[in-house]
């Protein structure tokens, strides 16, 4: 129903953010890695959004990457488990680490989400494993870089360079460097 929430951020905690969207603040469920991304209260963010209906509630989950949400939904999708297990998961393991666990039978990793015991932890391994595809594609394996590094990043492209070839040049570098700085280091690798 929602595709996504793009407005001001208004508050977050661990585990919720609130958007506000011309006025209307909505409240979705977010895992901590998202909490920990999130920009600064009163910024512009932009949620991708799944929306679930139950018998007793309607809840939003947000994601600021596609590839977040494809996990999610991924695991929703295995008998058993809910929206607050997968959040959970997401919570511990970065999207590339969900597929490789999962790519590996490594349903131990998944234990380490709270309320993710190893019953639920070997279903989703047994019934996702062979369907995430190659873990590059399920991330995209572009680099999710912010701040200096994005701006570097925007500015390799815009000299020739593939979005995933400069998120890559940039991503290792250090994060206190100028734009320029960054730039050259990028450059100076090829």
């Amino acid at each position: 129903m929602y595709h996504h929430l793009r407005g001001i951020l208004d508050c977050a905690g661990p585990g919720w953010a609130v958007v506000d969207c011309g006025g209307v603040g909505y409240r979705a469920g977010v895992s901590n890695n998202t909490y920990r991304d999130l920009p600064d209260v009163g910024e512009t963010v932009k949620l991708l959004t799944h929306y679930v209906v139950r018998e007793d509630a309607a809840e939003l989950y947000g994601f600021l990457t596609q590839e977040e949400l494809d996990c999610f939904r991924s695991m929703i999708a295995v008998s058993g488990v809910g929206p607050k297990a997968a959040l959970a998961i997401l919570s511990e393991l970065t999207p590339d680490r969900f597929a490789s666990a999962v790519s590996a039978g490594d349903y131990k990793l998944l234990t380490l989400a709270s309320g993710v015991g190893p019953k639920l932890a070997q279903r989703i391994v047994l019934e996702l494993k062979g369907k995430l595809g190659d873990v590059s594609e399920l991330t995209g394996s572009v680099p999710q870089v912010r701040g200096n590094k994005a701006e570097a990043a925007q500015a390799l492209e815009s000299l020739g360079m593939k979005p995933r070839e400069a998120a890559a040049a940039v991503a290792p570098l250090d994060g206190d460097m100028t734009v320029q700085q960054l730039i050259a280091a990028a450059l100076g690798k090829r």
